[in-house]
């Protein structure tokens, strides 16, 4: 019997993992993958979040991760703003970031199954049973960090399922000419596209595009060169870039709409629980912060099933505190990107007044933590 069996091993699960067992719970991760791994992201983390990785020794400072500080946003036709980012953020792959943080919670105990996919999640009277590769597990709580969609989120009947998604995710690494201390957010037809440095002198280039961009062109390829190359700057990217996969990341159906923060008494955490645009970043920062309160929230009631009410309680109201605003704004933020006219508009707004540039750009991050 666990205290806490956490399904998926991203950055919220694995820092909620991390956190609990250093503070003596007994906790198990899923993971249907391995690690190290590639994950389509835009591998860019908010500095917000910095004071906690150093504090808990979750920052892999052996790694030369690059510095960012600017911020370019550019419209369909190439018109171009640049501004500063108050924080700053760092930019780090996924394939180094998620394994520095699974050796740093082998390290202090959490239980690890990878190659491991859950196929089944029911609530007995004060605990759970999970049903993985055949075998069944046993757990007082609960937390869902399995990503943005699921075969899980169909068992639980999340409403969200019920809706379709248009939305398309791609993701390369490429060599490239690009300044090391730069985002750049690059608007198209129907989408956005961002790229920013990473380590190793490598960089992530990671868009979001209308399903229908690709139906009209036909394959990835072709709708990279008849819409996102309509942009000067992405054209110019692309073209001069080496590409280090072999094939692009691909993911499909990223719904941004709410989601239940607890199904059927399961705590979701991360992407899990609500997914926000990415307007130059921010999924990773929130992710950790969300992990770092599930963990709190359970270690505070030290995974007590006679908690279990409150624990609930307390976890929503954490999360709708942090998260809940820089999701509505970045969804209202959303509706003015991949519109020739409306990213225009932006642009020509935020080159007369940077400053409520800014004060938008940090409707969209949290504070020092």
């Amino acid at each position: 019997m666990y205290d806490v069996m956490v399904v998926g091993g991203g950055l919220a699960g694995m820092t909620s993992a991390f956190l609990m067992a250093k503070s003596g719970l007994k906790i198990l991760l899923l993971e249907k993958g391995s690690y190290p791994q590639h994950r389509v992201c835009g591998e860019y983390v908010s500095n917000e979040v910095l004071p906690f990785l150093k504090k808990h020794g979750l920052f892999p400072s052996h790694i030369n991760t690059a510095k960012i500080n600017r911020f370019q946003l550019t419209s369909t036709n190439g018109r171009s703003v640049e501004i500063p980012l108050i924080l700053g953020a760092f930019g780090i792959s996924r394939y180094a970031f998620d394994t520095y943080l699974y050796e740093r919670c082998l390290s202090v105990g959490v239980e690890f199954l990878t190659h491991t996919k859950v196929s089944k999640i029911k609530k007995k009277e004060d605990y759970f049973e999970l049903s993985a590769n055949e075998i069944t597990y046993k757990g007082h709580f609960v937390i869902g960090a399995y990503g943005k969609r699921a075969n899980l989120d169909k068992l639980l009947n999340r409403d969200f399922m019920n809706l379709r998604s248009p939305y398309i995710g791609v993701k390369y690494h490429v060599k490239t000419e690009f300044p090391d201390d730069l985002i750049a957010l690059h608007n198209f037809e129907n989408g956005y596209c961002g790229v920013s440095k990473i380590e190793n002198n490598t960089y992530n280039i990671c868009y979001l595009s209308h399903r229908d961009n690709l139906k009209n062109s036909g394959t990835i390829s072709a709708m990279e060169t008849s819409v996102l190359f309509q942009n000067p700057y992405l054209k110019t990217l692309f073209l001069s870039s080496d590409f280090l996969f072999d094939k692009p990341l691909i993911i499909n159906e990223i719904s941004f709409t709410n989601k239940k923060l607890i199904e059927d008494n399961i705590l979701m955490c991360g992407d899990t629980a609500g997914l926000i645009t990415p307007l130059c970043g921010n999924g990773m920062s929130m992710a950790i912060h969300a992990g770092k309160i599930a963990a709190e929230t359970l270690t505070y009631f030290r995974a007590n099933p006679s908690s279990r009410a409150q624990i609930e309680q307390t976890y929503e109201a954490s999360w709708n505190q942090l998260f809940k605003s820089r999701l509505h704004w970045g969804r209202q933020l959303q509706r003015v990107f991949g519109n020739k006219m409306t990213s225009n508009l932006v642009v020509n707004l935020a080159k007369i007044a940077p400053s409520m540039a800014n004060k938008l750009v940090s409707k969209t991050h949290g504070h020092p933590f």
